[in-house]
């Protein structure tokens, strides 16, 4: 069976996800670039946008596995974007401009469908009122036997965690502190009896985390 895969997850020391006040200028709030300046530094970050340059070594490494074999991605609504309640803007179509980076279908889970979005390179936007394990059912059918990423908030990884659905994970431990936003342990003491984990330390000062389900 395919396997649910979490990558380039970042969290601050003090375990947030994202900062608080997201915004239409703000994806992670008050946050801003610091839980992601690591991966946008990276080579793979620049050829995920077609451009040059970036840098290699460990970061990189890491940031290079984010699309390896996936064929479907489940989001939460607050990664798609900073609406709230009834969609009011159906012109707005996330973050990524008329290409995004997925090139899948992307199923974004919300209280409040709307009709699917066709973007171009080959993504499309799902807008599903699901359980975590009907997502997934929904996102593993239109992988194709490919692999299905979770790509976030945290209360969409942590809810994926909870459920006992994710079998591989990669978090980058940022070492800033952000004092409030969303966290992503919040509940799942224990949690690390289920994995097999490995740490990596990068020079950039991100502490690379991989949890690998036991079998």
């Amino acid at each position: 069976m395919s396997q649910v895969r979490v990558h380039n997850f970042a969290v601050s020391l003090d375990g947030f996800g994202t900062g608080e006040g997201q915004s239409h200028e703000e994806p992670f709030g008050h946050a801003g670039r610091r839980l992601l300046d690591w991966f946008m530094r990276t080579r793979s970050f620049h050829e995920m946008h077609g451009e040059s340059g970036g840098t290699a070594g460990v970061d990189d490494a890491f940031a290079l596995t984010w699309g390896h074999d996936i064929g479907a991605e489940i989001m939460g609504r607050n990664k798609f974007g900073p609406q709230r309640g009834p969609w009011e803007d159906h012109e707005w179509t996330g973050w990524w401009g008329p290409d995004p980076v997925f090139h899948t279908p992307v199923f974004v889970l919300t209280h409040h469908p709307r009709p699917s979005v066709e973007m171009e390179g080959g993504t499309t936007f799902h807008f599903i009122d699901a359980t975590p394990h009907e997502a997934l059912r929904q996102a593993r059918e239109a992988a194709g036997g490919r692999d299905v990423r979770i790509g976030g908030g945290p209360t969409t990884v942590r809810a994926f965690l909870a459920a006992d659905l994710i079998d591989h994970m990669h978090i980058a431990v940022v070492p800033v502190v952000l004092g409030r936003g969303e966290r992503l342990w919040d509940g799942l003491e224990g949690i690390e009896e289920r994995f097999r984990i490995e740490t990596v330390a990068s020079p950039s000062g991100v502490t690379h985390l991989t949890f690998t389900r036991r079998r």
